[in-house]
Order: C-alpha cells, then sequence, then structure tokens
C-alpha cells in the first residue's frame, strides 16, 4: 500500500525514521499492558508530540495514541489547527481518531498497517473521503507494515497465551 520504493525515496525513508519511534512507543505500551499502538505528531521536520495508547492505565476509552498525541501537539502549537503537521501512528485509526483527525485539519496520516476490525481510513470505512469529511486527510498507509502488524499480533498471542496459562473460565 506504500507509494514508495523504499531504497529509492529519500521521503520514505523520513516516513520510515518517524514511524520507527511510533513502533518504539507502542513497545511501551504493551509492555504496559495496554494495545501497543504509538503515535508522533511532526511538524517541520521535528517531532512536537508523542503518545502510545493508554486507556488501561488512565481508565479512559478515549485514551488512543492518537487522541493523546493530537491533544499534545495542539498545546505545544496553541492551536488545534493541525494543517501543517504530520501524525505517524502504527495501526489505522479507529473511527473515533479517524474522525479527531479530520476535525484537527491533519495535513497528512501515514500509518503502518491496517486494521481489519476498525480501521476507519481504508480498511473497513473511510471516513476522510466520505461525504460527512469537511477536510480531505492526505493519507499514506504500509509504512513498515509487516512490523506494525508483527509487533500487535505478538502481543496478541501471548496475551491470549497468558490467560488460557491460568485457566480462566468464564461463568
Amino acid at each position: 500500500m506504500s507509494l514508495f520504493p523504499p531504497a529509492e525515496n529519500p521521503e520514505y525513508l523520513v516516513h520510515r525514521r518517524w514511524m520507527e519511534r511510533a513502533i518504539a512507543l507502542a513497545q511501551a505500551a504493551g509492555e504496559a499492558g495496554e494495545v501497543p499502538v504509538g503515535a508522533v505528531v511532526v511538524a517541520d521536520g521535528k517531532a512536537i508530540a508523542e503518545a502510545e495508547n493508554r486507556r488501561e492505565r488512565d481508565h479512559d476509552p478515549t485514551a488512543h495514541a492518537e487522541i493523546l498525541a493530537l491533544r499534545a501537539a495542539g498545546k505545544v502549537l496553541n492551536n488545534w489547527h493541525l494543517n501543517d503537521c504530520t501524525l505517524y501512528v502504527t495501526l489505522e485509526p479507529c473511527p473515533m481518531c479517524a474522525g479527531a483527525l479530520i476535525l484537527a485539519r491533519l495535513g497528512l496520516l501515514v500509518y503502518g498497517t491496517d486494521d481489519p476490525k476498525t480501521g476507519a481510513v481504508r480498511t473497513v470505512i473511510n471516513l476522510p473521503d466520505s461525504s460527512c469529511s469537511n477536510h480531505r486527510l492526505a493519507v499514506i498507509g504500509g509504512i513498515l507494515e509487516v512490523l506494525c502488524r508483527e509487533q500487535l499480533q505478538s502481543w496478541f498471542a501471548q496475551r491470549r497465551h497468558r490467560e488460557l496459562g491460568r485457566g480462566s473460565c468464564h461463568q
């Protein structure tokens, strides 16, 4: 799904660099018991905000990495319009996050792997290109796709293994 031939395009290398940072944030989230998703907001070639999933730790259903990163970026810029920003996130955003990206007027979304269950940018639904969107969001998917997908799959496999090992019995 990526638009770039990896070795030949310098823009791909920039996207790869920031996605590697998002993957590191996702790793930290996974180690803390969260679904491993990380996000970085970049403006003028510099990271201005980053976040990882914190739903479990914050007891907040809206504490997705993307939402937290957008909030932090808005505070840094003292503006909720993020037209000149790029968000890097390891997993295709859900409907809530896709809506927030549209409302923030984000300049570019770069994500790692598709979300076949709740992906709201390309996979299940396409909110940015729908008639309900008041902002046309530029999107690049598939940056370090295999690493992002394997990170999530591994985390969920380990979690299932731990739950089976405890002999969890739902009555």
